[in-house]
């Protein structure tokens, strides 16, 4: 049975904030989420991701943090996103990250940076998941992403 997200509230003992970043307490805010609890759903580019921290569910402000997973042999859609600069950290899996006119290999550990505006793709190469975490700042949003037509 999985546990329901949750904002959690605690004091960071040392820590300093501004009185916004407190709790109702005066103690700064902690938020956690857990990516197995987090029901997964489908980007307009194709991939299905996991939005663990994003500012329209959990209330942080500037970016948004996402577990993204590519099933083996599939890739995402051409795209791009206008005002979003992506950062790609890969986890588990290999594969080819296409931004622009570059394409580079990936696997565990690498980070891959996306400038917005960018066209960029994912492609699995390997016979198991692809899988990394996906950084965006401004915060991900579908209105942010605009396809872009296969030639």
């Amino acid at each position: 049975m999985s546990r329901p997200q949750q904002r959690i509230r605690a004091p960071v003992p040392g820590s300093r904030g501004s009185n916004k970043d407190k709790n109702e307490t005066g103690d700064p805010m902690i938020q956690k989420t857990t990516s197995r609890d987090t029901p997964p759903y489908t980007t307009r580019d194709g991939s299905v991701i996991r939005e663990l921290m994003h500012p329209r569910v959990h209330g942080n402000r500037n970016q948004s943090l996402a577990l993204s997973t590519v099933s083996a042999g599939g890739e995402t859609l051409l795209h791009r996103h206008l005002k979003s600069e992506e950062i790609y950290h890969v986890i588990r899996g290999s594969g080819l990250a296409t931004v622009g006119d570059d394409t580079v290999s990936v696997a565990p550990g690498d980070t891959v940076l996306i400038p917005p505006g960018a066209a960029h793709r994912v492609r699995n190469t390997g016979d198991t998941p692809l899988e990394f975490f996906c950084a965006c700042s401004p915060p991900y949003s579908h209105d942010d992403t605009e396809m872009i037509p296969a030639d």
